[in-house]
């Protein structure tokens, strides 16, 4: 019998217990990977370099650089790279199936969408980009808001809410995405509809990919959903894989209609490489 353990205590109460120990190992995660600055692809303030180009008229002389310059007969302009921070919206959801996990060495679904996402807010951080979760009122900025952002998960929005942002901010929204697709489809459209691009990360147990079962199971739904009894789970392994394989080309499908991407992590796999991958995917260009 698989009987996912519920929630015992409230989520805030939850969290809020395992908040120091999940800021440390966020931090840590955040430090394998090398923060960068996202910068904009066109010449502007900034201190990162971009392009020589030939000096033209009207050009100040104090942007020459002068060992370039020494190279040819012709004077150049060392150009930087356009740098402003951008702001980036953070959700994950709170749901009961989120805090199921298959193995007691696996972290829960919660515990890694957490982590996933504070380890993201200390790197954009870093970076010097403003961090929101939606639901709260402000953005965050500066490597000492981590701590902050770490409290308000409490406070996060139950479902991804309509933010007024900037048209060149980035959403970041985690949850395991069971949810009918059409839910989800219109969450993302709210978001598209006011020019945010953005990313959907599933995060899912391996049990919920492999269906590693055998035999006569009774499988309890932790959203209070009526229980399923199955009498040999081999024999339904074949039909779970295509339907599971479908929802998630799915939710593939109606992210890039709107101009987002989908990623997937196992909790069993390591959190550095869908971090690195989050961070790659926010960068712009």
């Amino acid at each position: 019998m698989v009987s996912p353990a519920r929630l015992t205590v409230p989520w805030a109460e939850q969290l809020g217990a395992r908040l120091p120990p999940l800021l440390v190992q966020a931090d840590r995660v955040a430090s394998t990977v090398m923060p960068g600055v996202h910068g904009r692809r066109r010449s502007g303030p900034g201190e990162a370099f971009w392009q020589f180009r030939p000096f033209v008229a009207g050009d100040q002389t104090s942007r020459i650089d002068w060992r370039q310059s020494g190279k040819s007969d012709r004077l150049f302009i060392r150009e930087t790279e356009w740098e402003s921070a951008q702001t980036v919206a953070l959700w994950r959801a709170s749901d009961a199936g989120m805090g199921w996990r298959s193995q007691r060495d696996l972290p829960a679904k919660a515990d890694r969408a957490d982590l996933l996402l504070l380890a993201l807010a200390a790197l954009l951080l870093r970076g010097g980009e403003r961090v929101r979760l939606f639901g709260l009122p402000r953005p965050y900025a500066g490597r000492g808001a981590l701590p902050q952002i770490a409290d308000g998960l409490a406070g996060m929005a139950p479902r991804p809410e309509d933010l007024r942002l900037a048209r060149h901010a980035r959403a970041v929204l985690f949850g395991d995405f069971w949810d009918p697709l059409e839910e989800t489809r219109r969450a993302i459209a709210r978001l598209a509809g006011q020019g945010l691009r953005g990313h959907l990360l599933q995060v899912i147990d391996p049990a919920e990919e492999t269906l590693p079962y055998a035999g006569r199971v009774r499988f309890e739904a932790m959203s209070g959903a009526a229980a399923a009894l199955v009498p040999r789970v081999e024999a339904v392994r074949p039909v779970y894989a295509e339907r599971l394989a479908r929802h998630r080309e799915g939710l593939a499908a109606l992210a890039a209609a709107a101009g987002w991407t989908f990623g997937t992590h196992r909790t069993d796999q390591p959190p550095e490489a869908a971090l690195l991958a989050l961070h790659q995917r926010l960068a712009p260009g």
